[in-house]
């Protein structure tokens, strides 16, 4: 059962809510031009993230979640409105160090897991750690550890089609955490997994969170959100409620 905020005692908080800010954004908006049709994807969020909190973003198609998410991981610009990113603003950054950000600072866990076909499981982890430069041993010492990390020592050499859904979703997030961020995004991550691959998965999320991990994850699904510590709602490009989980 969900808690509007505003009823919550300040001592039934999670403690990450008093910590430090990690994502902070003012009156974020985002238009798109479509011919002479102007879509208000984004109409004014305020929205803050607290280092190793477990937020879930949820809402109907066309809410705005997935272009919330692109702007936090710095894979869009707004329209207008303000962006901080650990205290940086983002707007103020050039192409260089917003690609910095997306390859060391956030990691990314995508519905449709985005993993390179041709490539090996290893060698699909390997590459966010490749395009920083890392030398060649490092490269796949890390990408070992987090196969591991995520049950899939067993399957390194193997390619993307060879591996179940639920098996793919891990190693993307193997992909996601192989620069050790802080910060994990993720985009409907069981949304394409059935329910017991989806489970397994949620629980992998659980246990990224309790490493001290900070995770945003937009969802359709209310059992994946009752996971998280706080669950935002959109509706129309605006934030129509937050509530705390039972968590």
């Amino acid at each position: 059962m969900k808690m509007p905020l505003s009823e919550v005692p300040r001592s039934r908080w999670p403690d990450s809510s008093r910590g430090e800010v990690v994502i902070q954004t003012e009156n974020l908006t985002k238009y798109y031009v479509l011919g002479r049709t102007v879509v208000e994807a984004l109409r004014g969020i305020d929205l803050v993230v607290r280092r190793n909190e477990y937020v879930a973003v949820m809402g109907p198609s066309g809410s705005g979640k997935s272009t919330l998410m692109n702007l936090l991981g710095c894979l869009d610009s707004p329209s207008s409105g303000r962006y901080e990113l650990a205290g940086r603003d983002v707007a103020a950054m050039n192409n260089r160090e917003l690609a910095k950000i997306r390859n060391q600072e956030i990691g990314f866990v995508f519905q449709n897991f985005n993993l390179l076909p041709r490539f090996t499981v290893l060698e699909n982890v390997e590459l966010p750690l490749i395009y920083g430069g890392l030398p060649a041993t490092e490269c796949r010492c890390r990408a070992i550890d987090a196969l591991v990390t995520v049950g899939l020592g067993d399957r390194m050499e193997h390619k993307p089609k060879e591996l179940s859904g639920g098996q793919q979703q891990r190693v993307a997030i193997a992909r996601a955490l192989v620069n050790r961020p802080a910060i994990i995004l993720a985009d409907e991550p069981t949304g394409n997994l059935d329910s017991h691959t989806g489970t397994e998965i949620m629980a992998l999320l659980d246990q990224l969170h309790g490493s001290g991990n900070t995770l945003v994850v937009v969802t359709h699904a209310e059992v994946l959100a009752a996971r998280a510590q706080r669950v935002i709602t959109l509706r129309d490009g605006l934030i129509e409620q937050e509530s705390l989980t039972n968590r």
